[in-house]
């Protein structure tokens, strides 16, 4: 069965608004190393269409140097997309049809490596059905003041045992965890 990890960033007060993290050179090479290492990117409808606004070529903006990398990785690596609304999707993705879990659960089995998830609500979704084999959460030394929240909604609550953890010159903190059990 392969392997889903969740990667969010996410504040001190647990907002997981993508325009309150702090991105740096260091903390995005972190990231595009961990989805280079990835076989897919599982993502919610929401997610799919923000990151396709902000990373599929040509790039809408100009990026600093060191978030190129990532645009290329994001752009190359499959994604599936989860949702009930779309009724197709490109850039190089798999449209996710019919219940999620049951999807989610197919894709797992399907031979390959690991997998990457990101998002809110997806994320809420396939941690209540035990789908989710690590969370990696970066925490940025900021408070939002303001949602979203991770993980909000969340049942039944999740017992994690610390993996790993890797602290950037920001004061960001990547922590790395299992499901206990």
């Amino acid at each position: 069965m392969r392997k889903l990890t969740y990667s969010i960033n996410v504040t001190l007060d647990g907002c997981i608004d993508h325009r309150e993290g702090t991105p740096d050179a260091e903390t995005h090479h972190q990231a595009t190393e961990a989805l280079a290492d990835a076989d897919g990117l599982v993502l919610g409808r929401v997610t799919y269409e923000l990151m396709e606004g902000a990373w599929r070529p040509p790039l809408p903006q100009v990026y600093p140097e060191w978030m190129v990398p990532f645009a290329c990785v994001i752009d190359r690596i499959p994604k599936y997309v989860a949702s009930t609304t779309l009724e197709r999707v490109d850039w190089n993705a798999e449209l996710l049809g019919g219940d999620v879990v049951d999807a989610v659960r197919e894709l797992k089995g399907r031979a390959g490596g690991g997998l990457r998830l990101g998002g809110s609500d997806l994320a809420t979704t396939l941690a209540s059905a035990g789908l989710i084999d690590e969370y990696e959460f970066v925490v940025h030394p900021r408070v939002a003041g303001h949602g979203p929240y991770l993980l909000a909604g969340l049942h039944p609550r999740l017992d994690l045992e610390l993996v790993s953890r890797r602290e950037f010159e920001s004061g960001a903190v990547a922590s790395v965890y299992r499901p206990r059990g």
